[in-house]
């Protein structure tokens, strides 16, 4: 081929009809990683030895003649707290690499295996999952595609670089207060966070069991819902993943938003976002017929009581370790997790309450609306090292304001796709991602959403073809 696609769509085409074979494929993805990872610092660990195996396996099965899975020789990464088999879970931090090796992969990398999927490594992130910049002092920052001198974001940051540098067409990450949505919207890819138990975490190292989730980052839409679609399903061994049925979205993306209930959400997410994050979602919400500017009610409160649960809960899961271990802890983040070891339970429960009223706020609003539209992040890719952010007349600290706008709605569980815009800022013409909002198990509302947006040439990864 004079050029080799960057979908997972085009990859399994090319595959399934011969053009290319997995071997090809695993060949020049592990290329691309060997001449582009030393800049980006995206890959923690390249499986080379496993990815090539997995293609000899397709390609053993492509000639015996046997159905092409749906992700068939489709290259993936993930972050490096999803459990690999024979590898370390060390979730960006030094104090976990006495470990043993996992012995089984975690259920969402079976399933993406099992649908035919190519693993290509695991991915750099902030330390423990808590950050929002993946500058990681032990094994260094993670270096935005689009302008090697910017963050990628964070906690996800490895999983985002991937994809946005064409790597991988498809990337896993988690997102606990918008560790997927900062970096797919500071790279300029789609992201995904499901509803909260939509999938299974089974074989993943947690941060906050109460907000954790996990989900892909992809080249376009249609990969998107592909490797959800993919990844559904219940697991007991996820007690927090519900039994709901698995909801197909893939062939529901061309059905379009000309019927749906659109509106943007105005009040905090206008007041916490920058000229550049407003126009973007207001470029969105115009595109997507929305009629409507809401508010939605005590977004700050839920914002604060966020931070309460997330420093509780990841206080007390490192507590002994912090005893132990303390030097080996990740600087950034040791001094929160003590903090947050000794946060009063009367806190905790206040917070949670609040949690309970904030999500009869939210879902009162989409018993008129079908889908909601906020900025995904207040600014545009900061600088490495960049200690605060602009927004308005306010200068914030960068590491724990780039969540502004994500973490009132992690903190409920809505599933939320984020696509990328481009528009021209201060810091040149970079991305920067809107949330598309649905009610719970409205995944297929929000991926609808973004492919709208992508044929009406608003969206896009901008992620160019490069010779094989």
């Amino acid at each position: 081929m004079s050029t080799f696609p960057t979908s997972a769509t085009e990859l399994t085409k090319a595959f399934s009809t011969g053009e290319l074979s997995a071997h090809e494929i695993a060949g020049t993805t592990l290329a691309r990683i060997d001449a582009r990872n030393p800049d980006l610092n995206a890959f923690v660990e390249v499986t080379r030895a496993r990815m090539l195996a997995e293609a000899a396996r397709l390609d053993q099965a492509r000639a015996r003649g046997e159905a092409t899975a749906p992700l068939a020789a489709v290259p993936y990464a993930v972050k490096n707290l999803f459990d690999v088999q024979g590898l370390t879970t060390i979730a960006g931090a030094k104090v976990l690499a006495r470990r043993p090796a996992a012995q089984a992969d975690a259920t969402l990398v079976q399933r993406m295996r099992h649908g035919g999927a190519l693993l290509a490594g695991t991915l750099n992130m902030d330390a423990l999952a808590y950050g929002f910049t993946t500058e990681n002092t032990h094994y260094g920052a993670t270096h935005n595609p689009r302008d090697l001198a910017r963050s990628a974001g964070g906690s996800s940051g490895g999983s985002a670089a991937a994809v946005a540098a064409g790597l991988v067409p498809i990337a896993l990450g988690s997102d606990t207060n918008g560790s997927i949505r900062v970096p797919a919207s500071l790279c300029g890819v789609f992201g995904l966070k499901p509803t909260y138990g939509r999938l299974p975490r089974t074989g993943s190292f947690p941060f906050v069991d109460s907000l954790d989730h996990l989900g892909p980052f992809a080249a376009n839409a249609q990969d998107l819902a592909l490797a959800y679609d993919a990844l559904q399903g219940p697991d007991p061994g996820d007690a927090a993943c519900a039994q709901k049925p698995v909801a197909p979205t893939l062939a529901q993306l061309h059905l379009g938003v000309g019927k749906l209930r659109v509106a943007r959400l105005a009040g905090y997410f206008d007041e916490h976002a920058d000229v550049t994050a407003q126009d973007a979602a207001r470029r969105a919400a115009q595109a997507l017929g929305a009629r409507d500017a809401l508010e939605l009610e005590g977004a700050a409160a839920a914002r604060a009581a966020a931070f309460v649960i997330t420093t509780a809960e990841g206080g007390a899961l490192h507590l002994e370790d912090l005893r132990r271990y303390g030097a080996e802890f990740e600087p950034l983040s040791r001094e929160r997790l003590i903090a947050g070891a000794l946060v009063p339970a009367a806190w905790v429960h206040r917070a949670q309450r609040f949690r309970r009223l904030f999500l009869q706020r939210a879902l009162a609003l989409f018993e008129h609306h079908d889908l909601l539209i906020a900025p995904a992040t207040p600014v545009s890719a900061p600088l490495l090292g960049q200690a605060e952010i602009q927004i308005g007349a306010l200068s914030l600290p960068t590491r724990p304001n780039l969540g502004l706008l994500t973490q009132p709605l992690s903190f409920i569980g809505l599933p939320i796709a984020v696509a990328p815009l481009w528009i021209a800022g201060p810091g040149g013409n970079l991305p920067i991602g809107v949330q598309l909002i649905a009610a719970p198990w409205r995944e297929d509302l929000c991926l609808r959403a973004a492919r709208a947006l992508e044929e009406q040439g608003l969206a896009s990864s901008q992620i160019t073809a490069r010779p094989s």
